[in-house]
């Protein structure tokens, strides 16, 4: 019996030695394989919803400005540059990248020669999603107040089919964001830009688009500008023929004719339109609203209310006389009617005053000149005696240059030795 146990204890012994090392050897025969998926969040969708999940905002939050200092997109688009069919191996594959039927034959899969070039492309590419800083900008086109867009130029618009616009420049005069309320949306965000263009020759037009973006807004606005022209006559070349009056809304703009070399002495957005349209010399003054829209209004319907010198003189049966403080106030008939009234025709209460008949009776607000402080005060008074016998001598000076050439007396041709004595000057020590 206990033989008998010793030997069933032995055989069990032996059974669970032989059961482990089966075990084992099972272990390491067939391993376990751990569960694990093989689709994410990240494989699923594309780079543009993943990334839309970062830098979004809802339109709960953006209602109550959120959005704002919301993050922007990093990164860089990868699939730009890829081409479907185009890869490490340069192969043709018809339907793909080639076409099946090439003429007659049929295009058949090869292997092209490897593009080594091919990597570096695609770095360029990528690297030029990138910001770019642009270049300097020439103080004349920055605009009215550094970075911002009103007073620069975004080019000539398109051309319409065989119709371009050489010599166009376009300009932006404002810039602004305007919402609207949608009832499914909430609150809708655009850009409202208004821009005037013309050729710099008596010739130009202006508009208002409105779009989401600036890409797109610029580009509408300057289209339907080249779509909208008019024509404004040109005094000479530089300025208007007559003074001129015009109101829109609540904004009066009063024109003044100046003459050649004067400049623009108006406002920034008047000062840019008659740039694109060609006038060189004008002085406008505005009164009540300076709403830049209404401005631009007011000036175009002040062109168009514009006449030139013989419709004037046609208009009014009479001759229109030109007195220019350059050729000494002498004055110059510019127009003259195909029939002239007389004395008896024309009657008493008629405006005869050129510059009144202009701004249609109007008169423009000037600012009161007061007198300077230091009149009749002892110091000033000490002056104005002291150049007493000098007065006078700068304006004559000027005079005999010009005509002369040099300033002398009338006793000159006569008497050589009436010329004013020049001090000789000292020569530089060697």
């Amino acid at each position: 019996m206990n033989i008998l146990v010793r030997n069933l204890s032995k055989l069990r012994i032996n059974t669970i030695t032989n059961t482990c090392s089966s075990i084992l050897l099972q272990q390491t025969i067939n391993p376990q394989v751990q569960i694990a998926r093989k689709t994410s969040f990240f494989v699923k969708l594309p780079a543009e919803q993943i990334w839309k999940g970062v830098y979004s905002v809802s339109n709960a939050g953006r209602k109550r400005g959120r959005g704002r200092g919301a993050a922007k997109k990093k990164g860089r688009d990868l699939n730009r540059g890829q081409v479907i069919g185009v890869g490490k191996i340069n192969m043709v594959w018809p339907g793909l990248n080639a076409p099946v039927v090439r003429g007659r034959e049929m295009v058949k899969r090869e292997e092209l020669p490897e593009d080594k070039e091919r990597e570096a492309k695609l770095i360029k590419l990528r690297d030029s999603m990138g910001f770019r800083r642009l270049g300097r900008i020439n103080p004349i086109d920055r605009g009215w107040s550094g970075h911002k867009m009103p007073g620069r130029s975004i080019g000539p618009p398109d051309p319409i089919g065989d119709q371009t616009f050489d010599g166009f420049d376009t300009r932006v005069l404002e810039l602004k964001q305007v919402f609207v309320m949608k009832g499914n949306v909430g609150r809708k965000r655009r850009l409202s830009v208004m821009a005037v263009t013309g050729n710099g020759n008596g010739i130009a037009g202006f508009s208002v688009a409105k779009a989401i973006d600036n890409k797109t807004v610029l580009r509408k606005v300057k289209n339907r500008a080249g779509q909208k022209l008019i024509h404004v006559e040109l005094c000479n070349g530089h300025t208007v023929y007559h003074d001129i009056f015009c109101q829109f809304g609540a904004t009066k703009i009063f024109m003044q004719r100046k003459p050649e070399g004067y400049g623009l002495i108006c406002h920034r957005a008047i000062k840019t339109i008659c740039q694109v349209i060609g006038i060189k010399d004008l002085h406008a003054k505005i009164e009540g609203s300076t709403n830049v829209q209404h401005i631009v209004k007011a000036f175009f319907i002040g062109m168009l209310k514009q006449k030139t010198h013989q419709q004037l003189a046609e208009e009014k049966g009479l001759h229109v006389v030109e007195f220019r403080k350059d050729q000494g106030n002498f004055p110059t008939v510019v127009a003259s009617p195909t029939k002239c009234r007389t004395d008896d025709e024309i009657p008493s209460n008629e405006i005869m005053d050129f510059t009144q008949h202009g701004l249609d009776g109007n008169i423009m607000l000037k600012r009161k000149k007061y007198k300077p402080f230091y009149l009749g005060t002892y110091g000033h008074n000490k002056h104005l005696r002291k150049q007493e016998t000098k007065r006078g001598h700068f304006e004559t000076i000027i005079d005999m240059k010009v005509h002369h050439g040099e300033i002398k007396s009338f006793y000159t041709d006569k008497y050589p030795e009436c010329r004013p004595f020049v001090r000789a000057k000292k020569q530089a020590e060697e």
